[in-house]
């Protein structure tokens, strides 16, 4: 009886200490396979995004890690492990995860933790199967600081300083920035009153080199006006510049009323001899102005070319320069052009007496050839 006490004692010691014992298996795809098994090689999946030293903006977060998926000439399947580190050793590390399941479209990518910004980090994944672990893969990236644009500043016109005219251009030198900003384009302001609640006129202009320039619209006379700018890129937006003031020239002169010409009284001059009809329309004036004078030799020389006078079409003598009765010579009668022109001299002492003559004509090269304008 008490042997076979024994052997039962035995025979539960001996499966109880069985039971604690755990062998390693040689089944590759095995849970409990023996460490690396030879031949297994893996791969080191394809960094994706974000690529090597891309800059976040702040608003991007939270960043999302992809890789391509590694590849395993192995039977098991493979998980992956994503780090973040905040130095190229990875001693300081700001999000770890593991065992994350390959994802869809050959792509495995996992959302990591809200990161602080203005500064540099770096990043790695590896695949494994539980027996083996795969070639690691690194990249960097950033996170721009939070976006900042400084307010130009006013160059001119500043200081209630008087400008030139109604039209004014105002200039700010540009704004600085820190962060993710492009683009800058600058609002300009001009009102009536300092706070910028009467606007006298607006706009906004892309940014020049060095410095911004707004060409205002017409603007009153005679008015102290205010201004500032303000820069952005669409997302953001600097204060506004320091409030400057200036004055507008006051309203020119009223330029006085052109006297309007006595018109010549008579009838039609009408004579085949050119001094009796130069003698004829002198008649229809006094004492002649230099607008009169003008339409008296228009009238001298219709009459002339209405009679058949030879020498004909006439016209008045264009003068650039000197004395002149509206751009006009105040004596002459001329025809033709060039080398073909001829003179008439039909006024003696054109700024006095005025007497009519016909004298001529003077031909090339003794005149000076002007562009003749035929009645």
């Amino acid at each position: 009886m008490r042997s076979r006490s024994l052997s039962v004692v035995c025979a539960l010691l001996a499966l109880a200490l069985g039971g604690c014992q755990t062998s390693k298996s040689e089944t590759p795809t095995a849970p409990t396979v023996a460490g690396p098994i030879p031949g297994v090689n893996i791969t080191a999946p394809t960094p994706l995004e974000p690529a090597q030293g891309f800059k976040f903006k702040e608003s991007q977060q939270p960043i999302r890690l992809v890789v391509q998926n590694a590849s395993s000439n192995g039977v098991r399947p493979l998980s992956y492990t994503f780090e973040v580190s905040s130095d190229s050793g990875f001693a300081t590390k700001v999000f770890s995860r593991s065992a994350i399941a390959p994802g869809s479209d050959n792509k495995t990518s996992v959302q990591i933790d809200r990161l602080d910004i203005g500064r540099a980090y770096y990043w790695r994944a590896w695949a494994e199967d539980g027996a083996n672990t795969g070639a690691i893969a690194t990249a960097g990236f950033e996170i721009f600081p939070k976006p900042a644009v400084t307010p130009p500043g006013p160059v001119a016109p500043i200081n209630n300083e008087q400008v030139a005219s109604t039209t004014p251009t105002l200039r700010v030198s540009n704004a600085t920035f820190v962060g993710p900003v492009t683009g800058l384009s600058y609002e300009f302001q001009v009102a009536s009153d300092q706070a910028f609640s009467k606007l006298v006129t607006a706009g906004i202009v892309n940014e020049g080199p060095g410095s911004t320039t707004f060409s205002s619209t017409p603007l009153p006379n005679s008015a102290t006006l205010f201004w500032r700018s303000r820069a952005s890129d669409g997302e953001t937006t600097s204060g506004w510049s320091t409030t400057q003031s200036f004055r507008t020239p006051a309203a020119p002169a009223p330029t006085p009323p052109t006297p309007t010409p006595t018109p010549p009284t008579g009838g039609p001059c009408v004579s085949s001899n050119p001094q009796k009809i130069i003698e004829c329309e002198r008649a229809k004036f006094g004492h002649m102005s230099s607008s009169q004078t003008v339409s008296f030799l228009q009238s001298s020389a219709r009459s002339l070319t209405a009679n058949g006078i030879s020498g004909g079409p006439f016209g008045l003598l264009r003068k650039s320069g000197g004395s002149s009765c509206n751009g006009f010579s105040c004596d002459i009668i001329c025809s033709g052009q060039g080398n073909a022109q001829r003179q008439w001299d039909v006024l003696g002492d054109a700024e006095g007496a005025q007497v009519p003559s016909w004298n001529g004509p003077s031909t090339v090269p003794n005149i000076r050839v002007d562009v003749c304008e035929i009645q």
